[in-house]
């Protein structure tokens, strides 16, 4: 027998029940899917997985670049104000 002691985590209740429903699915439990995480950790020497912060879209890319185009001189900087904007969309 090996040698086990219990571990005790703080978990959101709904992201438990979806984790158990998954584990369940996959014949697991969550004790049995945790231990097969923590022995990839181990095994792998590192996280299993990516771990990323979250991406800006292509929208918020697009601006992003177009500010530092204008702070490099390389496009005119838009002289239209908030105000203005927003009867140009209104039409």
């Amino acid at each position: 027998m090996t040698d086990t002691v219990n571990l005790s985590i703080r978990i959101n209740k709904g992201l438990k029940e979806q984790a158990e429903n998954l584990f369940a699915e996959l014949g697991l439990n969550i004790t049995t899917a945790f231990n097969v995480f923590v022995r990839q950790v181990v095994r792998q020497r590192k996280i299993p997985f990516e771990l990323t912060l979250d991406m800006p879209n292509d929208v918020t890319l697009a601006a992003m670049q177009e500010l530092n185009d204008m702070r490099a001189g390389r496009k005119r900087k838009v002289s239209l104000t908030v105000a203005d904007f927003v009867k140009k969309m209104r039409g």
